[in-house]
């Protein structure tokens, strides 16, 4: 009766709702944290694990892979948001008007690809790209006369595969991000502004932009934390962890060939804390300088 009447309890009730979560949290996330940040300092063998301080760290300072592999990363998270925020945001406000019909068989297509598993995805554009004859892109280039080239294995070709990927996959889902967006942003807005013979780039402008903020917000900071975190679609792309002069490695991509491929799980969490700090550090400069912190005033 205890046990009931506690689970009946109002003042109990949040905490046995909130308690899986917290308990999943903690699991998933507070103890591999905390394992990881141990691991960073130790170097970890078959035969049992050595306490070595900030040696892996140090080392990471002067490895020129890792840093070529944060060059990496940042180019293609920079060019995915540059991409992948006005374009999705444009399809939705096109979706949003009365310019398009069977807007439902518009959004599906566009949509579709986040469906696709990373790895059918991946292979399929490894066969686009592909420096045989054969290659989708070879036969576009041979017909018009250019001859064919080695796309994967040139860093500007190379990062426009990565890019083209993670456009085909995300542009939908961003484009539902905005879409929802819209629908919070109050009509009547649109028809004063309509009466004051403001133009259609003039609503856009003063009206569903500021209006998106919020929306745009959250699109850029799962933009950075998604450019940052790439793996799989490199992984697929390049049929593993290493590419030519590695052009495809990314910040995990080069956790995954040191910490499991090499098995060196201590310095394979010194990158993966590297990358958790970067990631939080840029999120929270982008979060402060766009006002999210900051108390609306009533």
């Amino acid at each position: 009766m205890k046990i009931r009447k506690f689970f009946y309890s109002q003042k109990a009730a949040p905490y046995v709702f909130v308690l899986p979560f917290i308990l999943s949290f903690c699991f998933f996330w507070i103890y591999p944290l905390c394992s990881t940040i141990t691991m960073s300092f130790q170097d970890i063998l078959p035969t049992g694990t050595e306490w070595i301080g900030l040696k892996n760290y140090k080392k990471l300072l002067i490895d020129t892979t890792f840093h070529q592999a944060i060059l990496n990363s940042f180019q293609y998270m920079l060019l995915t948001i540059v991409l992948l925020i006005p374009f999705p945001m444009a399809f939705a406000v096109l979706m949003d008007s009365r310019l398009v019909k069977a807007k439902g068989i518009w959004k599906a297509f566009l949509y579709l690809p986040a469906l696709t598993s990373v790895v059918i995805s991946g292979t399929l554009f490894r066969l686009m790209f592909s420096e045989y004859s054969t290659g989708q892109l070879n036969v576009i280039t041979s017909f018009l006369g250019l001859g064919t080239f080695k796309w994967l294995k040139v860093k500007a070709t190379g990062l426009f595969a990565l890019v083209l990927v993670c456009c085909w996959r995300w542009t939908g889902v961003n484009m539902l991000y905005f879409l929802s967006g819209l629908k919070s942003i109050d009509g009547a807005l649109y028809e004063s502004a309509e009466i004051d013979g403001a133009s259609g780039l003039q609503k856009f402008r003063f009206i569903t932009i500021p209006l998106l903020k919020p929306t745009t917000i959250y699109v850029l900071t799962i933009s950075i934390y998604a450019g940052l975190a790439m793996f799989m679609e490199s992984f697929m792309l390049w049929a593993g962890p290493d590419s030519p002069n590695n052009i495809g490695l990314t910040i995990v991509g080069y956790l995954y060939k040191r910490g499991i491929a090499k098995n060196q799980l201590g310095y394979g969490s010194a990158v993966g804390l590297v990358l958790l700090v970067i990631a939080l550090f840029i999120n929270v400069v982008q979060l402060v300088l766009s006002g999210t912190f900051k108390k609306e005033e009533k």
